[in-house]
């Protein structure tokens, strides 16, 4: 009986990410069907991997928490009756495999009894079923090299089951776990996957998807009453289920034009200095109205009177976190950001604004550009590329004028974390020219590249009239202009 496993679990498994793996598949290094891996292909291209010594794999994970600033999961159990279900359907499997097991015994019992009418109507034939029964009932009998391997494999996986069930979303193909006593759409976000929804509490009904597949289980009540039409396409709001089994769910994927216009009181968490000339403003939204936004989108802060437009430099999958960098300058917010602002204080979030986001669609190389505190979107853009293991190779190039590289830090924690990532840090004393050749450097033909920049008009300009010119697609770029 072959087994078959999603690239997702395998992931977690083996302690690769899905890009690489998807790389993998992409050279033939890794044969996969109908997208899933079989179990004796797992073992024979990852021979060495051991899966009760997950060491190595845990302290990078526990790297990629830290850097991408996300909530830590805490490894809770789901509720008792989503666990005793998932034990359950597990349990089926089982004893479905067992009966299987049972049956090919049958089978080989009625053939020792046929090949003994054989032999008794053809005594010349004797020795050699004997022989073979013989060969067949140690065949049967001896364990595969690979079975120890395996079996640790398919409890591990059997672990993971119990404490997660997979979601994929159609048409888009993303992919996420449900852990602990979360609901699918409070999964969705922390996986930062833009799936649509509204209140989040079951009154609007923004959040209803068409379940395809799987089993759920209701866990929060709402009032927002289905339709029988959609009771029998298998509807379900978001915001009130939780997944039991792996599910497979009907929904789009939001993009910029799909968020709507919020204006969300905020308090200050804290105002962390990053420099003489710039602090990260750390704000927390209430429970009820958390804000969405898209990677690389700008908002509108307003304190006592004073306002200022600011870009997003957190990933929508860090729950309530709002993280905005703020420079010093003559403007009223950024002198009451400097001089007034503490923890508690009132902040009103007003947006979002700007269409400079994340390809959600694309699986290919990303170059990530950076000038001063245009990186505070880009590092959005990257957390969230980070969070959907959705580029195959990411690069940041960060360019240092009039600040210093404030979160080098972060950025090294990146490379050391993922195996997919490189950072180089520039000065803009090299002048223009001398950048745009430094960043192109590794990239003789950009057909396959997605540019994500963030930095003046005329650096944008130069760096997209070179990239053009190695061939990257107009649709590769993506530019943000910053005064």
């Amino acid at each position: 009986m072959s087994h078959y496993l999603p690239l997702v679990r395998v992931s977690r498994l083996v302690g690769v990410s899905r890009t690489t793996l998807q790389r993998m598949i992409r050279d033939g290094e890794l044969s996969t069907f109908d997208g899933e891996v079989e179990l004796e292909e797992l073992l024979r291209v990852f021979p060495n991997i051991h899966w009760q010594d997950d060491g190595e794999f845990e302290r990078v994970e526990e790297i990629k928490r830290k850097a991408f600033g996300k909530r830590v999961m805490e490894r809770a159990l789901p509720d008792k009756e989503v666990l005793a279900e998932r034990l359950f359907e597990l349990g089926k499997e089982f004893a479905g495999a067992k009966s299987m097991l049972l049956h090919y015994d049958q089978i080989f019992r009625w053939l020792e009894t046929k090949m003994d009418a054989v032999a008794e109507d053809d005594p010349g034939s004797f020795d050699a079923l004997q022989s073979l029964k013989i060969w067949l009932r140690q065949e049967l009998d001896a364990a595969p090299a690979e079975a120890e391997r395996g079996r640790a494999l398919l409890a591990e996986e059997s672990v993971m089951r119990v404490m997660s069930a997979r979601v994929v979303v159609q048409p888009s193909g993303h992919e996420f776990f449900v852990e602990g006593n979360d609901t699918i759409l409070e999964a969705a976000l922390r996986a930062g996957i833009p799936l649509n929804y509204g209140c989040s509490n079951g009154n609007c009904g923004d959040c209803k998807v068409r379940l395809v597949s799987g089993q759920v289980r209701k866990v929060h009540p709402h009032d927002y009453v289905l339709k029988e039409t959609d009771k029998a396409n298998g509807a379900i709001l978001m915001c009130s289920y939780t997944a039991v089994t792996d599910v497979v769910v009907e929904a789009s994927v939001a993009g910029a034009e799909d968020i709507p216009h919020q204006t969300i009181p905020t308090k200050v968490k804290a105002v962390e200095p990053l420099g003489d000339n710039l602090v990260a403003l750390h704000l927390t939204t209430p429970r009820s109205q958390r804000m969405r936004f898209l990677a690389g989108q700008s908002v509108t802060l307003e304190a006592g009177g004073a306002s200022g437009e600011y870009h997003v430099a957190s990933c929508p999958c860090e729950d309530r976190h709002i993280e905005l960098h703020v420079r010093r300058d003559n403007t009223p917010f950024s002198r009451k950001a400097f001089d007034e602002l503490r923890k508690e204080a009132p902040v009103t979030i007003d947006g979002p604004h700007g269409h400079f986001v994340i390809k959600m669609d694309s699986r290919r190389p990303a170059v990530f550009v950076a000038w001063d505190d245009g990186f505070s979107p880009i590092k959005s853009l990257i957390q969230h590329a980070m969070s959907l293991e959705m580029a195959e190779t990411m690069e940041l190039f960060w360019i240092s004028d009039r600040l210093p590289h404030y979160q080098e830090n972060l950025c090294r924690s990146w490379t050391d974390a993922l195996e997919n990532f490189k950072y180089t840090p520039l000065s803009a004393q090299a002048g223009v020219e001398s950048i745009v050749a430094a960043i192109l450097a590794g990239h003789p033909d950009l057909s396959r590249v997605d540019f994500y920049v963030a930095g003046p008009t005329d650096f944008l300009a130069r760096l997209k009239e070179a990239a053009l010119a190695r061939n990257m697609s107009p649709l590769g770029w993506h530019g943000e202009a910053l005064l």
